[in-house]
Protein backbone atom coordinates (compact mmCIF):
# COMPACT_ATOMS: atom_id res chain seq x y z
CA UNK A 1 0.00 0.00 0.00
CA UNK A 2 1.36 3.52 -0.99
CA UNK A 3 0.58 6.38 1.41
CA UNK A 4 0.22 10.20 0.39
CA UNK A 5 3.66 11.03 0.77
CA UNK A 6 4.95 8.00 -0.90
CA UNK A 7 2.45 8.68 -3.79
CA UNK A 8 3.87 11.95 -4.08
CA UNK A 9 7.35 11.47 -3.88
CA UNK A 10 7.85 8.81 -6.13
CA UNK A 11 5.07 10.48 -8.81
CA UNK A 12 7.33 13.65 -8.73
CA UNK A 13 10.80 11.82 -8.61
CA UNK A 14 9.28 9.89 -11.94
CA UNK A 15 7.95 13.04 -13.60
CA UNK A 16 10.75 13.62 -16.04
CA UNK A 17 10.59 9.64 -17.09
CA UNK A 18 7.82 9.69 -17.73
CA UNK A 19 7.66 12.45 -20.32
CA UNK A 20 10.46 10.85 -21.90
CA UNK A 21 8.62 7.52 -21.88
CA UNK A 22 5.07 9.36 -23.51
CA UNK A 23 6.47 11.79 -26.01
CA UNK A 24 8.68 8.98 -27.47
CA UNK A 25 5.39 7.57 -28.06
CA UNK A 26 3.08 10.63 -28.85
CA UNK A 27 5.61 13.14 -30.08
CA UNK A 28 3.14 15.78 -28.47
CA UNK A 29 3.46 17.81 -25.47
CA UNK A 30 -0.29 18.29 -24.63
CA UNK A 31 -1.22 14.37 -24.96
CA UNK A 32 2.01 13.77 -23.10
CA UNK A 33 0.97 15.90 -20.23
CA UNK A 34 -2.66 14.21 -20.68
CA UNK A 35 -1.72 11.04 -20.65
CA UNK A 36 0.78 11.79 -17.38
CA UNK A 37 -2.06 13.44 -16.03
CA UNK A 38 -4.78 10.81 -16.72
CA UNK A 39 -1.73 8.19 -15.46
CA UNK A 40 -1.33 10.08 -12.04
CA UNK A 41 -5.00 10.22 -11.90
CA UNK A 42 -5.54 6.08 -12.09
CA UNK A 43 -2.77 5.47 -10.05
CA UNK A 44 -3.96 7.64 -7.63
CA UNK A 45 -7.29 5.76 -7.16
CA UNK A 46 -5.11 2.79 -7.18
CA UNK A 47 -2.89 3.35 -4.47
CA UNK A 48 -3.85 1.19 -1.71
CA UNK A 49 -3.78 -1.89 -4.42
CA UNK A 50 -0.21 -1.70 -4.58
CA UNK A 51 2.52 -2.31 -3.15
CA UNK A 52 5.47 0.22 -2.10
CA UNK A 53 8.21 -1.19 -3.99
CA UNK A 54 6.11 -1.62 -6.93
CA UNK A 55 4.31 1.54 -7.50
CA UNK A 56 7.38 3.04 -10.22
CA UNK A 57 6.92 -0.20 -12.58
CA UNK A 58 2.73 0.04 -12.05
CA UNK A 59 3.06 4.03 -12.50
CA UNK A 60 5.04 3.49 -15.63
CA UNK A 61 2.88 1.12 -17.02
CA UNK A 62 -0.35 3.21 -16.46
CA UNK A 63 1.77 6.25 -18.59
CA UNK A 64 2.25 4.04 -21.24
CA UNK A 65 -1.00 2.39 -21.39
CA UNK A 66 -3.00 5.94 -21.37
CA UNK A 67 -0.32 6.62 -24.42
CA UNK A 68 -1.75 3.61 -26.23
CA UNK A 69 -5.31 4.94 -25.58
CA UNK A 70 -4.38 8.63 -27.09
CA UNK A 71 -2.84 7.24 -29.70
CA UNK A 72 -5.87 4.45 -30.49
CA UNK A 73 -8.28 7.58 -29.65
CA UNK A 74 -5.94 9.93 -32.59
CA UNK A 75 -4.78 7.07 -34.81
CA UNK A 76 -2.39 9.66 -36.58
CA UNK A 77 1.54 10.25 -36.25
CA UNK A 78 2.14 13.85 -34.86
CA UNK A 79 5.86 14.86 -35.84
CA UNK A 80 7.84 17.03 -33.55
CA UNK A 81 11.55 16.91 -32.61
CA UNK A 82 12.52 14.54 -29.65
CA UNK A 83 11.96 16.12 -26.46
CA UNK A 84 14.67 13.47 -24.65
CA UNK A 85 17.84 15.25 -27.23
CA UNK A 86 19.69 17.53 -24.28
CA UNK A 87 19.93 20.67 -25.71
CA UNK A 88 24.04 21.10 -25.61
CA UNK A 89 24.22 17.68 -27.53
CA UNK A 90 26.92 16.90 -29.85
CA UNK A 91 25.75 16.83 -33.69
CA UNK A 92 26.87 13.13 -33.31
CA UNK A 93 24.69 12.10 -30.48
CA UNK A 94 22.10 14.08 -32.29
CA UNK A 95 22.39 11.91 -35.14
CA UNK A 96 21.63 9.00 -32.61
CA UNK A 97 18.43 10.17 -30.89
CA UNK A 98 16.86 11.39 -34.15
CA UNK A 99 17.77 7.55 -35.62
CA UNK A 100 15.89 5.85 -32.43
CA UNK A 101 13.12 8.15 -32.98
CA UNK A 102 12.49 6.54 -36.48
CA UNK A 103 12.35 2.96 -34.56
CA UNK A 104 8.85 1.35 -33.63
CA UNK A 105 7.42 1.58 -30.19
CA UNK A 106 8.18 -1.99 -29.10
CA UNK A 107 12.20 -1.02 -30.23
CA UNK A 108 12.53 2.07 -28.97
CA UNK A 109 10.76 1.77 -25.55
CA UNK A 110 13.51 -1.20 -24.36
CA UNK A 111 16.14 1.42 -25.49
CA UNK A 112 14.83 4.85 -23.48
CA UNK A 113 14.93 2.35 -20.67
CA UNK A 114 17.67 1.02 -20.55
CA UNK A 115 20.17 3.46 -21.77
CA UNK A 116 18.59 6.75 -21.35
CA UNK A 117 16.79 6.25 -17.83
CA UNK A 118 18.90 3.46 -16.60
CA UNK A 119 16.39 1.00 -15.59
CA UNK A 120 17.99 -2.47 -14.94
CA UNK A 121 16.55 -4.97 -17.86
CA UNK A 122 14.77 -7.01 -15.28
CA UNK A 123 12.78 -3.61 -14.45
CA UNK A 124 12.72 -2.35 -17.82
CA UNK A 125 10.61 -5.73 -18.94
CA UNK A 126 8.61 -5.33 -16.02
CA UNK A 127 7.34 -2.35 -16.86
CA UNK A 128 6.73 -2.93 -20.50
CA UNK A 129 4.76 -6.05 -19.52
CA UNK A 130 7.05 -8.52 -21.40
CA UNK A 131 9.59 -11.36 -20.79
CA UNK A 132 13.17 -10.35 -19.67
CA UNK A 133 14.22 -12.15 -22.85
CA UNK A 134 11.93 -11.00 -25.07
CA UNK A 135 13.09 -7.53 -23.68
CA UNK A 136 16.75 -8.63 -24.37
CA UNK A 137 15.37 -9.79 -28.16
CA UNK A 138 13.84 -6.14 -28.26
CA UNK A 139 17.05 -4.15 -27.32
CA UNK A 140 19.39 -6.41 -29.43
CA UNK A 141 16.98 -5.42 -32.56
CA UNK A 142 16.95 -2.14 -31.97
CA UNK A 143 20.64 -1.61 -32.03
CA UNK A 144 21.53 -3.45 -34.91
CA UNK A 145 18.81 -1.33 -36.77
CA UNK A 146 20.34 1.52 -35.32
CA UNK A 147 23.89 0.26 -36.71
CA UNK A 148 22.26 0.00 -39.61
CA UNK A 149 20.89 3.62 -39.90
CA UNK A 150 23.71 5.31 -38.41
CA UNK A 151 25.78 2.75 -41.20
CA UNK A 152 28.27 1.87 -38.33
CA UNK A 153 28.17 0.34 -35.00
CA UNK A 154 26.45 1.17 -32.00
CA UNK A 155 27.80 0.82 -28.71
CA UNK A 156 26.24 1.85 -25.31
CA UNK A 157 28.03 2.19 -21.78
Amino acid sequence: MVDQQEYERISMELLPTLYKIGYSMLKNTHDTQDAIQQALMKSWEKRYTVRTGGYKVFLTRVVINECYNIQRHYMRVVPSELAYIPSNTSPDYRELYEAIDTLPNDLRLPLILKYLDAHSEKEAAKILGIPVTTFKNRLHRARKNLSKLLDREVVFE
